[in-house]
């Protein structure tokens, strides 16, 4: 029997190191699967380790880690596209904003939060007092801050959480509330993850779009630029082959003289700038709209230089062009206006008449002589006559121009006749003493035509 309890203890001992050499496989497994390898020292989540992937992850509409079921929570807050908390309270803590991200992130649903203290929700304050006032960021520029803190979730859980945050002010400048981007960074896979999601997402967004879009640092060198502006270099590039490189290595020198020194301009100036610029390259003089702005830290050094520029030449070459139809229609316009305002009728042969309406300036004087003179002479007139019923005001600028008229066609040996004549006309033309020698005056254009027909007859 004794010698039985032995053997039977010693078959105990040995299952239990068994077991304990198993526990301590799948503890290793455990830890290896925690760290993102597998259990053969690879790694499980290529997208978010592979820095090559980067270009082209989340090109594939199952990228972006995995795509898993609408209803599992956890893969939702990893995708770039899912919305993240958002949560918004008064300085006194008081929650105004609950969505569905902090629901899922908090376990509080929007109802129970709204109106409650933060701190009573997740256990943590992360925005003090000073670092409201010291956010003195303008709407306009949406500049962000940020806070790490501990919280805990309804249940009890620990967090460690990243608040994205700015400060939301009335008109009078007071803090109003603190609206804060929430995210979980207690897990480093899923942390990776999102960070690389989002990171894709605003790839695409920048690569899609039809602008030049790029980053400079302090130094002038690329560190970002988008598909556009790779395209569009005098010899087309891969977006990495401008990463690390000066304007002058890459345009010619010229150009890339006068950007720089606009950039530097910006640079000093501290303050976004938008203008306009031509470019003369091998295709021609280009317009662009330039938008170039200094980058800032978290404590508001600069960093570096954005710009979004927007190629404008079809739109300027478009403009030019409906200038010139203008021009065009215009003088079109005027010309017709010109055989309107000075009219020659033929009556008979020989003689001819010029109603005139309106008020005779000197460019109109011009255009009279002009007319009346071209006339004559196409139609070999004898008799002109010059009817004034309409001409609104007689002084000495238009009894000069009718008298000048009147001169010229006597040296073409037309005789002028001057109608319309009424009697306040005819005292402010003695008034003025012109010479109207060698010109008949009457009143009326009907007693004109008839005088220039029995001279006709003749």
């Amino acid at each position: 029997m004794m010698r039985e309890d032995l053997s039977e203890a010693g078959r105990l001992r040995e299952e239990n190191a068994e077991l304990r050499a198993r526990v301590a496989a799948l503890e290793k497994a455990l830890a290896e699967r925690s760290d993102g390898r597998a259990p053969d020292g690879t790694a499980l989540d290529g997208a978010a380790s592979n820095g090559a992937a980067l270009d082209g992850a989340a090109s594939n509409g199952a990228a972006l880690d995995g795509a898993a079921s609408a209803g599992d929570d956890a893969a939702l807050d990893g995708s770039p596209t899912a919305v993240p908390a958002v949560i918004y309270w008064r300085p006194d803590g008081t929650v105004t904003h609950w969505n569905d991200g902090a629901e899922r992130l908090f376990g509080w649903s929007a109802h129970e939060a709204l109106g409650r203290r933060l701190a009573d929700l997740v256990a943590a304050d992360p925005v003090s007092p000073a670092a409201v006032r010291a956010f003195d960021s303008p709407r306009a520029e949406s500049r962000f801050a940020a806070a790490s803190s501990e919280a805990r979730t309804r249940e009890g859980h620990a967090l460690l959480c990243r608040w994205t945050y700015a400060v939301l002010r009335d008109d009078r400048g007071d803090a109003r509330e603190i609206a804060a981007i929430v995210d979980d960074t207690g897990d480093q896979r899923r942390r990776e993850r999102t960070v690389h999601g989002r990171y894709q997402m605003l790839l695409q967004l920048v690569d899609n779009a039809r602008s030049f879009i790029f980053v400079k640092d302090i130094a002038g060198r690329y560190v970002f630029a988008n598909r556009a502006y790779a395209q569009a270099q005098p010899v087309e590039k891969h977006v990495i082959e401008l990463i690390g490189r000066h304007d002058r290595e890459a345009l010619f020198p010229g150009i890339a003289e006068a950007l720089e020194a606009k950039e530097r301009e910006v640079m000093a100036g501290g303050r976004v700038m938008q203008f306009e610029e031509a470019l003369q390259t091998v295709n021609g003089l280009l317009h662009y709209f330039t938008v170039k702005f200094p980058l800032h830290d978290e404590r508001g050094e600069p960093i570096g230089l954005g710009g979004i520029v927007t190629e404008i030449t079809s739109l300027r070459r478009a403009e030019a062009d409906r200038a010139a139809l203008q021009e065009e229609i215009i003088a079109a316009q005027q010309a017709a206006l010109r055989e309107l305002s000075t009219p020659l009728i033929p009556l008979a042969d020989g003689v001819v008449a010029m109603p005139l309406v309106g008020t005779i300036d000197t460019g109109r004087a011009e255009q009279i002589m002009e007319t009346l003179l071209s006339g004559i002479s196409s139609q070999g007139a004898h008799t002109a006559i010059l009817d004034i019923t309409g001409v609104r005001a007689v002084d000495t600028h238009v009894a000069d121009a009718l008298t000048r008229t009147a001169r010229a066609a006597q040296l073409l040996g037309t005789r002028v006749v001057l109608t319309g004549v009424r009697p306040e006309v005819a005292q402010t033309l003695v008034t003025l003493g012109v010479d109207l020698s060698g010109i008949t005056t009457l009143s009326t254009l009907q007693s004109g035509i008839a005088h220039a027909m029995r001279h006709a007859r003749r």
